[in-house]
């Protein structure tokens, strides 16, 4: 990609010449030559040169001045240039149990695109991957945007997620433990594949344009039927050296509390199935007064609780983000206030999430558009020979 940004001159000096005039144009405006030498401190002819490479690979366009600018030229008009947010694509990808959602977007991270489409919990691996492939066409189609202006493509999964993009735990999906995801994917697209934890994702969406904007130490909690968590720590994320950092929903796999479908019970035995109808249909009885489902709810909650808890004495971050499908239970926040209180050293803030159910394809556009960004302003040495 560095190449794209000089025209074929793999030079240190006019790459980096080259990331610093980028950035001056990042902004989306149109800005004149005179002011790029302002910006950047560099020379006219150098401003000169670098744009020239610019534009010849796509990623800088000149354009006509404004008219009434124009109308008041004397003598030679400025030259006026911006950065062409649709020289390429980013793609943010949800892979849910119930759901695949595809976000698209252009290198500003302007959303051009959403799609999303149902995909039944029972679906296989092979069968789950299809109705990926099937959204991310339909995405682009809609668009119009060929699938070879792809700079950057993440994804986000439920489960624990080394770096590579194998999924080494997930136990929402069948087959989806030992799946290597980021392979799988690649074959599909020729630009670079980044796998994460959905909770993860999630934390970084909230942080970019959500309830954590301007906050450096945060925890996402994902509500679900075994509940997850993503941490910023100095608004960067903390995945743990596996990658398990946050798996708060963890205990019970180990045998240590009582599982979700007993927690959730309305009859003395276990939820069956254990799906998020079957949680639904309990939140919807508790909150037409039904005693059993009331008490069922809150001994959900008082365990969330008590994960949430750990988590917060381990990380004491500045704030708590309560997603997933908790978000929409009425009263959630108060019950962690408290016990936040009441257990930590010092309570943090407790918000509830405000993006909805894109949340995780939100934070998978991110992950992209940060990957894009390390490519366009990030200036490494060249080889040694």
């Amino acid at each position: 990609m560095a190449d794209r940004l000089t025209g074929g001159d793999s030079s240190l000096l006019r790459r980096i010449n080259a990331a610093v005039t980028l950035r001056a144009l990042r902004d989306g405006q149109s800005v004149t030559l005179t002011q790029l030498v302002g910006d950047t401190g560099l020379s006219r002819p150098t401003v000169e040169g670098v744009i020239e490479g610019l534009v010849e690979s796509g990623l800088v366009a000149e354009v006509e001045p404004a008219q009434q600018e124009a109308g008041r030229q004397r003598g030679r008009p400025a030259r006026w240039f911006r950065f062409r947010a649709e020289a390429g694509h980013v793609l943010g990808i949800e892979v849910g149990v119930h759901d695949i959602r595809v976000i698209l977007a252009d290198l500003a991270g302007d959303v051009l695109a959403t799609h999303a489409k149902e995909a039944d919990e029972t679906l296989d691996a092979e069968e789950r991957l299809g109705v990926v492939r099937s959204t991310v066409a339909e995405v682009l189609r809609k668009a119009g945007v060929s699938r070879d202006s792809l700079w950057s493509v993440a994804v986000g999964t439920p489960g624990i997620v080394d770096r590579d993009g194998t999924v080494r735990l997930g136990t929402a999906m069948p087959g989806w433990t030992g799946l290597d995801l980021g392979a799988r994917l690649r074959r599909s697209f020729r630009c670079p594949v980044v796998i994460e934890n959905d909770a993860n994702l999630a934390a970084i969406a909230e942080h970019w344009k959500g309830a954590a904007v301007g906050k450096g130490d945060v925890v996402f909690v994902m509500a679900g039927l075994s509940p997850g968590a993503g941490s910023l720590i100095g608004g960067r994320l903390h995945r743990g050296f596996g990658g398990a950092a946050g798996e708060i929903g963890a205990l019970h796999l180990l045998g240590q509390e009582a599982t979700p479908e007993r927690l959730l019970s309305t009859t003395g035995k276990p939820l069956d199935p254990l799906d998020e109808a079957a949680v639904a249909r309990v939140l919807r009885l508790a909150r037409e007064g039904d005693e059993v489902a009331r008490v069922a709810t809150d001994r959900f909650l008082r365990r969330l609780v008590h994960d949430v808890t750990a988590l917060v004495l381990a990380l004491d971050p500045e704030l708590v983000v309560v997603g997933g499908w908790a978000a929409g239970l009425d009263g959630v926040l108060e019950p962690l206030r408290e016990q936040l209180s009441l257990y930590t050293l010092r309570a943090p803030e407790v918000a509830l999430a405000a993006l909805g159910s894109e949340v995780v394809a939100m934070g998978a556009l991110r992950v992209g558009l940060d990957h894009v960004e390390e490519q366009l302003f990030t200036v490494d040495p060249p080889p040694a020979r």
